[in-house]
């Protein structure tokens, strides 16, 4: 069987509850269509993060790597078509604020995908889940993780949005648009069966 690399974020910002940290710890160790699921959760942490990540992948070796991130205010799961080579934004969970820099210096303006994310659209659609590519990764933690994951371009590599979860949304974010957890769960199953 192969595997397959998850990973997710901890709390950040005014956002007290992560449904990217659920869905990690509840797939770690399950198999999801040929995939035996390795969970990992990363923190918001720019000096951190990206580093994890590789010391995973140097590790376990994955077959394939796939990487979320809230996007609270979105109401559809985007995967993200590429990365751009930039930090940029509000503060991490260590209060670290980074304008304009690089995240690997003299490295390429980006990285595209290699997970099929129209797949994953076409999927999460005949699977009656609302799905749309983004063309933008941002330039926060989620950007800064995608694009490290350059280095590991032999494989299925890249990162999906997921909208904010009920959960979050009754801990007191009201005005964002929610999904179910079940269905959160559900969607990142579909989009996992597709990666070859």
């Amino acid at each position: 069987m192969k595997t397959l690399l998850l990973t997710g974020f901890e709390p950040f910002l005014e956002f007290p509850i992560n449904p990217t940290e659920k869905i990690v710890k509840e797939l770690d160790c399950t198999c999801v269509g040929s995939y035996q699921i390795k969970g990992l959760l990363l923190p918001v942490d720019y000096q951190e993060a990206g580093k994890r990540i590789l010391e995973e992948i140097k590790e376990q070796n994955p077959d394939a790597v796939l990487s979320l991130g809230l996007a609270a205010g979105r109401s559809t799961i985007t995967p993200e078509r590429i990365a751009i080579n930039c930090r940029d934004g509000a503060p991490d969970n260590n209060g670290v604020v980074l304008n304009d820099a690089p995240i690997i210096e003299d490295g390429p303006d980006g990285y595209f995908s290699t997970l099929p994310i129209r797949k994953f659209v076409n999927a999460l659609h005949e699977n009656g889940f609302p799905a749309r590519i983004s063309n933008s990764a941002g330039t926060y933690l989620c950007n800064n993780v995608m694009y490290v994951l350059h280095e590991c371009q032999d494989r299925p590599v890249g990162f999906v949005h997921i909208p904010a979860s009920h959960e979050l949304v009754l801990d007191g974010k009201k005005e964002l648009p929610s999904w179910s957890h079940r269905d959160l769960l559900e969607a990142i199953k579909v989009m996992i069966r597709t990666i070859e």
